[in-house]
């Protein structure tokens, strides 16, 4: 069992953008949608996306904060995060992890009327790279 640092895991997940964040959500079924990490790649176990206040996947977490992310990169590595999280609406917040490539999702930037963010904050980190796998301790 190999036995990487947090810091050793974030170097070889600098190149993953898109996550699969899935919730609990309607009838105990979970769902599951991809989501970009804007860019944030120096991975501290907390990650931020952007995504619509109406959006089913708010409605998911604001019934139940438990959530998990998946992460593919080169070479079979797989990065499995569990995680609590939460709804942030405070434009000063969201300004901190903002990047022009959002426009093209949020036409207006932060002025689009709806837009949150989303912080996940792991409680647990299992890893894969085709050969080991471990957990990372938090």
């Amino acid at each position: 069992m190999s036995t990487l640092t947090l810091s050793d895991l974030s170097k070889k997940m600098q190149k993953i953008d898109i996550a699969m964040l899935s919730t609990h959500t309607d009838n105990g079924n979970i769902g599951g949608r991809p989501m970009s990490n804007n860019g944030e790649v120096e991975y501290d176990g907390t990650s931020y996306y952007f995504t619509w206040d109406e959006s089913r996947t708010v409605k998911d977490i604001e019934k139940d904060n438990k959530v998990s992310l998946a992460f593919q990169g080169a070479k079979a590595f797989l990065v499995a995060v569990e995680g609590k999280a939460k709804l942030v609406r405070d434009r000063k917040a969201m300004e901190e992890h903002w990047t022009p490539d959002l426009d093209r999702w949020f036409k207006d930037g932060l002025d689009t009327p709806g837009v949150v963010m989303i912080q996940v904050d792991a409680t647990r980190i299992h890893y894969w790279d085709g050969e080991e796998d471990g957990e990372v301790k938090l």
